[in-house]
């Protein structure tokens, strides 16, 4: 049996699904090859044992021998210390990855997840408060483009967790069209989820899902 676990919701309603963020997990997990089992915890009824592990109530979080982490982002940087597939180990490259994956976690998700939840809850697209989220997300936006319109991936010039995390913070915001503008992100985007590895982790997940609501 494998010592890395990964312990996600037993069960989420259809909306989330496919953005719940074990799957970043998934993917990096097998970018990497690395043997791991799924465990379930209880969506609706988050107890002691859950809050234990994760202080906010939220999934994922990894045990990985002795340890348990929490947080996706400090997950993913436990994987790629674990496998040359998700970060070299030569310092230039690793720094190149290590900058790219706390833009992703910071400047560029920090307007993305309440952009991406405005549209979700259906706020209206002429309020203030919607149109300062555009403009936000829409700056961040345009540096992104102006990267990823003279590179294929972030850092040390292939794929990496850097991309594996960026990948998915922009999914959000395609998700709703918020990329139409932005051709090299939405490029970028689809080329990273044509991986054989984000195919697998993402029919994971959803499978996984799916055999809640069967049972």
């Amino acid at each position: 049996m494998s010592e890395i676990t990964l312990t996600t919701y037993d069960w989420v309603p259809e909306m989330p699904r496919g953005l719940v963020r074990d799957l970043r997990v998934r993917w990096a997990l097998e970018e990497a090859g690395l043997t791991y089992q799924v465990n379930s915890t209880p969506f609706r009824d988050r107890g002691p044992e859950h809050f234990a592990v994760q202080p906010f109530g939220q999934v994922p979080w990894l045990t990985d021998g002795n340890l348990t982490i929490f947080e996706s982002g400090a997950i993913l940087l436990h994987l790629a210390e674990k496998s040359r597939a998700l970060m070299p180990k030569d310092p230039r490259g690793r720094t190149e990855v290590l900058e790219w994956v706390v833009a992703a976690l910071n400047s560029v998700d920090l307007p993305s997840q309440p952009w991406a939840l405005f549209r979700f809850m259906g706020y209206p697209g002429e309020s203030p408060e919607a149109q300062f989220m555009d403009n936000f997300l829409n700056a961040r936006l345009e540096r992104m483009e102006a990267v990823l319109a003279n590179r294929e991936w972030l850092a040390a010039g292939r794929f990496t967790v850097a991309d594996l995390l960026m990948a998915d913070v922009l999914r959000q915001v395609d998700r709703f069209d918020g990329l139409a503008k932005f051709p090299a992100c939405q490029h970028y985007v689809a080329r990273s989820t044509t991986r054989p590895a984000f195919v697998k982790a993402y029919d994971d997940q959803m499978a996984h899902f799916a055999a809640a609501d069967a049972a």
